[in-house]
C-alpha cells in the first residue's frame, strides 16, 4: 500500500476482527520522527514509547523530535539521516523505536495476530527495524521485492538475542569490500539482549521457481509464501523475458508470469494469493486451489482507518461514483526498476503538469543505489535525484526519465508531506486493479466504510453493519 497507509489502527482493526493485520515497515524512521513533530495530539507516541524496554533511547529520540503542539503549519518536518551502510546510533536507535511503537499499538488491548511488510530492496534500515518489530512481539514478518532469503536466519538470531548481519547490494562491488551491514541488540541495551519469540517469515513471491528457492535455500525456516499477482498495488515484479510494454506503455504479463500454484502446493507450506482477490467468489476459488487464504490492499487502502489523508479519499469517493478509477502500471516510476502501480489522480504525481513541476530532489534516500566508487569507498544514489547529480555518480542519464520520488510522494499520502517553499509535496497514490470496484463499498447513503466492512464483505456476511 505504500508508506504508513497500513498503519497501526488499520492493522490493530482487522487484527481485532480475527484476520492477520499487517502494518508497512517501510520508511518507519521517517513516518514516527515527522508524526513527533506534529505533536502527538492524542498521546499514542507517548504511551508506546513509554513502554520501549531502553527508556534512555526512547528518550533520546523523544528529545530529538518531539514539538509540543506540533510544528507551525507551513514549516518543513526536519530531516532524520538517510539510511546508509553503517549509520550512527541516533538514526539506528530511531528505527528501532519506530518499528517498535508501530507494533506496540497495532498489538495493544487485543489477542489478534499482526504482522509487519519489508522491502527486500530497502536493505539498509532492515536489521534495526526487525529487532524493532521483534521487540515489540510482531507475529509476522512478510517481505517481498526481492529474494529474502537471508531473513529467516536473521530472526533467528534476533530471537537468541544475538547480533546479526546482511550483505547488502553493492553495484560494483569487488571481493574484500565491506558490504555488510551488521546490528548487534547487545549495544542498545548496554549489555545481554533478552530473548524473543520468533515471528513466522512469510515470503511474497510472483513464482514457484523463487518460492522453490526460499524454501530449499533459505538460511532459515521459510513458514509460508504470499503469492502475488500482477493486479496487485505497489511494486509489482517484472515480467519474465524482454520487456515489452503495451499501446498504453503498461508492461505485458504473459502465461509465463502466472504463479505455478501446483508446484507452491508440493511444497506443503501455507500460502496466500494476493492480487485482486478482495471478492467473497475468489477467497472460496483460492481455498479450492489450495491456499489458507487471501491477502486484501486495495480495499483496505481507503478504509476509514487507512493513513490516506483524509481528503484525498474523500475525492477518491466522489470520483468512483461517477466512472471507474485507473491504475497506470507505470514501467519507469520506481527508482528500483520494478514496475510501480500509480492511482491515475489530478493534484498528484500521476499528473504529468505535476510531476514536471517539481523540484527533483532526494532527501529520504529510501530506494537509494549503493555503488562503490573508483576509490574503492560507497556512495549512493537515486535515479531520482536530479539528474546532473545521479549522471556525476556514474549513473546512466537514461535511467533517470519517468522516475519519480515515491519516498516523498508517499509521504505525503498519508499526510506528512514534506513543505518546500512554503508548499507541501504532491501525493503519489499506489493501488491495485481493483480501485475500479471501490465503489462497492458505498452503498446508497455512505460517505466511507471500515475494515471491518471490509471483512464482512469478503467472508459473505451482511456487510455495513
Amino acid at each position: 500500500m505504500g508508506v504508513a497507509v497500513s498503519g497501526w489502527r488499520l492493522a490493530r482493526t482487522v487484527a481485532q476482527n480475527g484476520q492477520l493485520g499487517v502494518v508497512s515497515g517501510t520508511a518507519l524512521a521517517s513516518v514516527f520522527a515527522r508524526q513527533l513533530q506534529l505533536g502527538d495530539a492524542d498521546g499514542h507516541l507517548a504511551r508506546a514509547t513509554a513502554a520501549f524496554p531502553v527508556p534512555a533511547v526512547a528518550e533520546r529520540v523523544w528529545r530529538q523530535y518531539f514539538i509540543p503542539g506540533g510544528k507551525p503549519p507551513g514549516t518543513p518536518f526536519r530531516l532524520n539521516p538517510m539510511p546508509v551502510l553503517h549509520p550512527g546510533p541516533a538514526l539506528t536507535e530511531l528505527t528501532v523505536l519506530a518499528n517498535f511503537a508501530e507494533v506496540f499499538l497495532a498489538k495493544e488491548g487485543h489477542a489478534g495476530c499482526v504482522g509487519i511488510n519489508y522491502l527486500e530492496k530497502i536493505q539498509l534500515p532492515t536489521l534495526p527495524s526487525l529487532y524493532g518489530a521483534m521487540l515489540a512481539g510482531v507475529d509476522y514478518v512478510l517481505m517481498g521485492a526481492g529474494i529474502p532469503r537471508f531473513i529467516p536466519g536473521i530472526i533467528d538470531h534476533f530471537a537468541r538475542g544475538e547480533p546479526a548481519e546482511m550483505k547488502i547490494d553493492v553495484t560494483g562491488a569487488q571481493p574484500g569490500d565491506d558490504c555488510l551491514s551488521i546490528f548487534d541488540p547487545r549495544t542498545l541495551f548496554g549489555g545481554s539482549a533478552p530473548e524473543l519469540a520468533r515471528p513466522q517469515f512469510l515470503a511474497i513471491i510472483s513464482s514457484a521457481t523463487l518460492a522453490l528457492t526460499l524454501a530449499r535455500k533459505s538460511n532459515g525456516r521459510v513458514d509460508g509464501f504470499i503469492v502475488e499477482g500482477a493486479m496487485a498495488g505497489g511494486h509489482n515484479a517484472p515480467p519474465r523475458g524482454p520487456l515489452q510494454l503495451s499501446a498504453g506503455g503498461e508492461p505485458v504479463y504473459g502465461p509465463r508470469d502466472v504463479p505455478e500454484l501446483a508446484k507452491i502446493r508440493e511444497l506443503g507450506l501455507p500460502f496466500w494469493l494476493a492480487g485482486a482477490c478482495s471478492r467473497p467468489e475468489k477467497l472460496a476459488e483460492a481455498r479450492e486451489l489450495g491456499a489458507a487464504g487471501v491477502q486484501i490492499g486495495t480495499a483496505f487502502a481507503f478504509c476509514d482507518e487507512s493513513g490516506v489523508a483524509g481528503e484525498l479519499k474523500r475525492r477518491i469517493f466522489q470520483l468512483c461514483r461517477a466512472e471507474p478509477l485507473r491504475v497506470f502500471t507505470d514501467p519507469f516510476a520506481s527508482p528500483t526498476g520494478f514496475p510501480f502501480k500509480v492511482l491515475q489522480l489530478l493534484g498528484t504525481l500521476s499528473d504529468e503538469v505535476r510531476y514536471f513541476s517539481r523540484e527533483r530532489i532526494c532527501d529520504l534516500g529510501y530506494l537509494r543505489e549503493v555503488y562503490r566508487k573508483a576509490d574503492g569507498s560507497l556512495g549512493y544514489r537515486c535515479a531520482g535525484e536530479p539528474v546532473e547529480d545521479y549522471v556525476r555518480k556514474g549513473g546512466a542519464h537514461a535511467d533517470t526519465v519517468g522516475r519519480k520520488c515515491l519516498c516523498n510522494g508517499l509521504m505525503a499520502t498519508v499526510g506528512l508531506g514534506q513543505v518546500r517553499h512554503a508548499r507541501a509535496e504532491d501525493p503519489l497514490l499506489t493501488a491495485g486493479d481493483e480501485v475500479a470496484q471501490l465503489a462497492r463499498y458505498l452503498p446508497a447513503g455512505r460517505e466511507s466504510y471500515g475494515a471491518a466492512d471490509v471483512i464482512r464483505w469478503l467472508l459473505g456476511e451482511p456487510a455495513f453493519a
